[in-house]
């Protein structure tokens, strides 16, 4: 079972409760999964707090029941959305983050964002039976603690058996909070504290320090473990990374644009994406009359692009601010009708009009075709897409829901045929090298695994080659493929 989630801790030496911190951590980030939230705090007892949906809206007069149902001067919170597995409610419950493990002399909280690519290797090499991988890390770094009494060998030692993505924040019974990441750093976890530096936090974007008027400090390092006390953050580089690997869809799609990613805010970076489509596509920018953009991810690149061309940008696409879920993060059945009612098109805005409408992604192909045929409907004379990040051509292993390469629309086709498929007049995508250089990051330093099929990671790298020669078999996949034994 593996999952992509947003996750916050903090650790407070104001004799102030963190609740409200943990609590506005993860609404901050609740873009970064709708299925499930939790709290866990520590005061000596842990208290814990689980529920389905997003988090919810607190009464002003209900403020000090959940305080006194969470107390704890330490404590850590998530959002989820299953990237794989059964998403049936009894599973979904039994799988909200935060995990909590206790066994006779140790307690530990974790608080997990990524993937785990090698689960059943570990399951069948450590005998466990796990719902999730953020049970099996949880389990994991439990028993090397207990076997090693030390948390810095424990958290080294799975560093060195788990391969995939992982950013963690939790602490143990001794009510210490740390955090740490995978030695490729492919998801983002931030530290940050207080003007006193009497609060410490990590969260996974840094709108979650933002809201809780904590200044960032750094993004943490791969392989790196952090430990937060009151005199500051204790800073170890556990393992060396022959390569930091960065999620390059983080930059296009998963964060928000006030978040911070290296050195520079996502709105600035998609504001540079719609740049480069508009100096990379000349003939389309000669052909259109207005720019729309797919709210709101694609926005800021919609800006950029009117910001380089002159080409007026209409917001002639507008969100239903109430219908909150993602539809890219939805399971396909339910995934049609989000979309058309989530977005309203403004029909004579666009009607008799070429249109460009910019988009931060085509994955699966089925949203963006509903909104080309309402566009057509509406009488746009026209229709050029433009997508900010490059074609993807293959599966995610690391924490973003596009695990097949049957479901992907860009496995096997051109931007031509792309575009025959969706109804559009064209199709293009940003080069990946303008994409890498508009991050600040540069490409060596990012994970485009999905795009060019050179994945970080050993083993994934040796499942993605054998899945794909079975899909170019004309096999279609029997599941997930790292959740489908593929290797002989």
């Amino acid at each position: 079972m593996k999952i992509g989630c947003g996750i916050f801790g903090a650790i407070s030496y104001t004799g102030q409760h963190v609740f409200p911190l943990l609590y506005w951590g993860a609404r901050a980030q609740n873009h970064r999964g709708h299925q499930s939230y939790g709290f866990v705090t520590y005061d000596g007892d842990f208290h814990v707090h689980k529920g389905l949906h997003l988090v919810p809206a607190i009464r002003a007069d209900d403020a000090s029941t959940w305080i006194n149902k969470l107390e704890g001067f330490v404590g850590i919170s998530n959002v989820r959305y299953a990237t794989s597995g059964a998403v049936d409610k009894k599973s979904l419950e039994k799988n909200i983050q935060p995990m909590l493990i206790k066994s006779d002399d140790i307690a530990l909280a974790l608080s997990l964002n990524g993937n785990l690519v090698n689960v059943n290797q570990l399951m069948e090499s450590y005998s466990y039976s796990c719902g999730s991988d953020a049970e099996l890390l949880t389990r994991l770094l439990h028993d090397f603690y207990k076997q090693e009494r030390d948390l810095i060998d424990a958290v080294k030692l799975c560093m060195e058996v788990v391969e995939g993505a992982f950013s963690v924040t939790g602490f143990f019974h001794d009510g210490k909070l740390f955090a740490f990441k995978d030695p490729y750093g492919i998801r983002p976890l931030c530290a940050g504290q207080s003007e006193t530096g009497l609060v410490k936090a990590f969260s996974s974007e840094s709108v979650g320090l933002d809201i809780n008027s904590l200044s960032l400090e750094f993004e943490l390092e791969p392989g790196e473990l952090i430990l937060a006390d009151k005199n500051g953050f204790e800073r170890l580089r556990l393992v060396s990374s022959c390569k930091k690997a960065f999620c390059a869809f983080e930059f296009a799609y998963f964060s928000r644009p006030d978040s911070k990613l290296g050195t520079r805010y996502v709105y600035e970076v998609r504001e540079d994406f719609g740049r480069n489509l508009a100096k990379e596509n000349p003939d389309i920018v000669d052909d259109a009359d207005i720019i729309i953009s797919m709210p709101e991810t694609g926005d800021d690149a919609a800006f950029g692009f009117h910001e380089e061309t002159g080409i007026p940008w209409e917001r002639a696409s507008r969100r239903h601010r109430y219908i909150m879920e993602r539809a890219f993060i939805l399971l396909s059945r339910e995934r049609h009708e989000v979309v058309d009612k989530k977005i309203n098109i403004l029909g004579p805005k666009v009607r008799d009009k070429k249109v460009i409408v910019i988009d931060d992604s085509i994955v699966r192909g089925d949203t963006t075709k509903i909104i080309v045929k309402k566009l057509k409907a509406m009488g746009a004379r026209k229709v050029h897409l433009l997508i900010t990040f490059p074609k993807i051509t293959g599966p995610c292993f690391y924490g973003i829901d596009m695990a097949t390469y049957h479901e992907l629309i860009g496995v096997d086709r051109n931007e031509e045929e792309i575009a025959e498929i969706i109804g559009a007049d064209t199709v293009r995508y940003q080069s990946l090298e303008n994409f890498a250089k508009a991050t600040g990051l540069g490409k060596e330093n990012l994970c485009f695994g999905c795009v060019t099929g050179d994945y970080p990671t050993p083993l994934a790298k040796r499942i993605a080659k054998e899945a794909k020669e079975l899909f170019e078999k004309g096999l279609e996949e029997r599941g997930r493929v790292y959740e489908v034994t593929v290797l002989h």
